[in-house]
């Protein structure tokens, strides 16, 4: 086999490299496509199981503000509460509290699905929280007993007024 045909050849085995990689990358592309998808579908389900819990929040202690959370930060909704009272002293106090569980965009580097949780009752961080999973591990059910539990237990340490 003279130079020009082992030249041909190694030329044709670069472009068919060049081709399958190509095609991995195409491959590659779907399926973050796909998982984009996936975190979205999530989302949706969880985030309106969120509004709908913190939602009933004011229902239950009037004078708290309900607010829909979307964007950058990601989706969800939050509650908060500023009062008034005795501090130490007897002195003027204000107290803050509010709760806020979001669902965190979705990351390409990542490829989890994150809910974070934060709660403050009487100026007192009582939780920050964060659970995920890689999308492929998801059961939005787990996520949707988890939201009721960090919701509850909001509620009822605020209502102790710890």
């Amino acid at each position: 086999m003279d130079f020009q045909e082992r030249l041909q050849k190694a030329i044709d085995r670069g472009r068919g490299r060049s081709d399958v990689q190509k095609a991995q990358q195409r491959a590659d592309k779907l399926s973050e496509e796909e998982l984009r998808q996936l975190h979205s579908r999530y989302r949706l389900e969880v985030s309106e199981h969120i509004e709908d819990c913190v939602k009933q929040l004011p229902q239950s202690f009037p004078g708290f503000d309900y607010e829909i959370i979307y964007g950058e930060s990601g989706w969800g909704a939050a509650c908060r509460r500023d009062d008034v009272g005795r501090g130490d002293g007897g002195k003027r106090a204000n107290y803050y509290s509010r709760v806020e569980l979001t669902v965190r965009p979705y990351s390409p580097s990542l490829q989890v699905f994150e809910l974070t949780g934060k709660g403050t009752v009487r100026n007192k961080e009582i939780y920050n929280r964060k659970h995920f999973l890689k999308l492929d591990e998801v059961d939005t059910q787990d996520f949707i007993e988890l939201i009721d539990h960090w919701v509850l237990e909001f509620a009822e340490l605020y209502a102790s007024g710890k």
